[in-house]
């Protein structure tokens, strides 16, 4: 017999929970879910671990009585054990990054490295060709101040921060602003040049390299734990490996 599911008047079976998760466009988060909870399936935790876990999450919800936890598992609909569960996924994901990937962080950092510099340039932009070749003829002669000249001709946001713009990493940019600024020397000005639907003028003004640390190694291990998520959907999209019995 299958089991419904009752909200308000509404009766939902556990057949129809599949064609409201589409409907509701949360089929690609469930199954997000389903993918991550089978790779880390041979991953467990210590009881120091457990107990740790739990406790963070009692602190999360503010559950500081065992009157209150059990309340909060009963409106869940919730065991201990399912709360266990519950409270150490997140240490077993990162125990799953860590053996997948831990190995590889800093090779990826340094094929990446491009893309995580940063740099802060100054920039103008404008969509009149004459304004922006006067623009770059009174910035070679030291007429005006870079700063000067965006406050008064920029059209974008940065005329409000005297053309500055950043930091910003270079993998953020546009690939044509991305090389120019790579390429760059610091204080380099560059000639007008085609960005879009406009012509800008551009100033490196500083380099700031990226560093292989512990944030960023954990940044890139999230990054690379997201790749390998969405192509394992792709895959199920893909193959046929998912199925209604």
């Amino acid at each position: 017999m299958s089991q419904v599911l009752q909200v308000r008047n509404q009766a939902i079976t556990t057949e129809k929970i599949f064609t409201l998760l589409a409907n509701y466009q949360m089929l690609p988060q469930f199954l997000r879910e389903v993918i991550i909870d089978q790779a880390i399936a041979s991953f467990g935790c210590t009881p120091e671990e457990i107990a740790s876990a739990c406790q963070q999450l009692y602190q999360k919800y503010q559950l500081s009585s065992d009157l209150e936890r059990q309340e909060w598992l009963e409106s869940y609909d919730m065991t201990q054990e399912q709360l266990e569960v519950l409270a150490i996924r997140e240490t077993r994901i990162e125990k799953f990054k860590q053996v997948t990937w831990g190995h590889k962080l800093e090779p990826h950092f340094l094929r990446r490295k491009r893309e995580l510099d940063q740099v802060i340039y100054s920039l103008i932009r404008t969509q009149d060709e004459d304004l922006t070749g006067e623009l770059y003829f009174r910035l070679q002669e030291g007429e005006q101040s870079f700063a000067e000249l965006a406050r008064e001709y920029s059209c974008g946001p940065e005329a409000q921060t005297a053309g500055l713009v950043g930091p910003v990493e270079l993998g953020k940019l546009p690939s044509v602003l991305s090389d120019m600024l790579y390429a760059s020397r610091v204080g380099q000005l560059w000639s007008p040049k085609v960005l879009g639907s406009w012509l800008i003028i551009v100033r490196l003004e500083q380099r700031i390299p990226a560093i292989f640390n512990k944030s960023m190694g954990q940044r890139l291990l999230s990054e690379l734990f997201e790749d390998w998520v969405q192509q394992q959907l792709v895959e199920l999209a893909s193959n046929g490996s998912i199925s209604l019995n």
